[in-house]
């Protein structure tokens, strides 16, 4: 399945995603950037024509709920991304990761385990 998704689609099933479910009212109150009710609707029907949510009458209103998982989401975004404005190169997308000066102390040891136990992997 090739996933595609606009900055706002993204938005919208973060919230579903993480609410699990939501009516279009729940969507659109849960939005950082005010949207209107309509724009909100557009962009869930847009979703439910690429396949990404599906929906169920809950009395007069319709709950959508997410069909594709936030990890292969992330993977199909992350890889265009590394793809389109990495190059491909892994290592500068992780150098750009690490340059951020919120990155936590604790987080910095926590990547460093990851890499050593891949580092580990791939010496086998």
């Amino acid at each position: 399945m090739s996933l595609h998704l606009t900055n706002r689609e993204l938005d919208v099933m973060a919230v579903l995603w993480e609410t699990g479910s939501a009516t279009v009212a729940e969507v659109q109150e849960t939005l950082t950037e005010e949207l209107a009710y309509t724009t909100v609707l557009t962009v869930l029907r847009g979703l439910e024509a690429k396949g990404y949510v599906r929906h169920e009458l809950e009395g007069k209103a319709f709950r959508y709920f997410p069909t594709v998982e936030p990890a292969t989401a992330g993977e199909k975004v992350l890889g265009r991304i590394l793809d389109k404005i990495y190059q491909g190169s892994r290592e500068l997308l992780v150098a750009r990761l690490l340059s951020d000066e919120a990155v936590s102390e604790d987080e910095l040891r926590r990547i460093r385990r990851m890499l050593d136990e891949r580092l580990g992997e791939v010496e086998r």
